[in-house]
């Protein structure tokens, strides 16, 4: 059996992240000066997207397709981590009680 490619190991161009998702390089750095996509950097300043990134810019422009602007989308991704955040501690907080149990 193959192991899984790592969704967090950056391996695209801006030019392969646009072309993946869509979205042209412009918005894409827009997102960047933004703070909603953090690419990884060669040793010579070059973006490189992982598929993680590259999921993260499409369900941005998702959020844009359906109303919302940038500010917006900024709190609604926040608010999604912070979900899966308490989700874990809920499910960690379940587990704890059912071995004290």
């Amino acid at each position: 059996m193959t192991p899984s490619p790592d969704p967090t190991r950056a391996l695209y161009a801006i030019s392969v992240a646009a072309e993946l998702t869509g979205i042209n390089p412009q918005s894409i750095r827009t997102y960047e000066d933004r703070g909603l996509v953090a690419p990884a950097r060669t040793g010579g300043g070059t973006r490189r997207y992982s598929a993680r990134d590259i999921g993260r810019i499409e369900r941005i422009g998702a959020l844009l397709g359906d109303g919302l602007n940038l500010a917006g989308i900024e709190l609604v991704l926040a608010l999604e981590v912070e979900n899966r955040h308490l989700q874990r501690e809920i499910a960690e907080l379940r587990a704890s009680l059912a071995a004290d149990g």
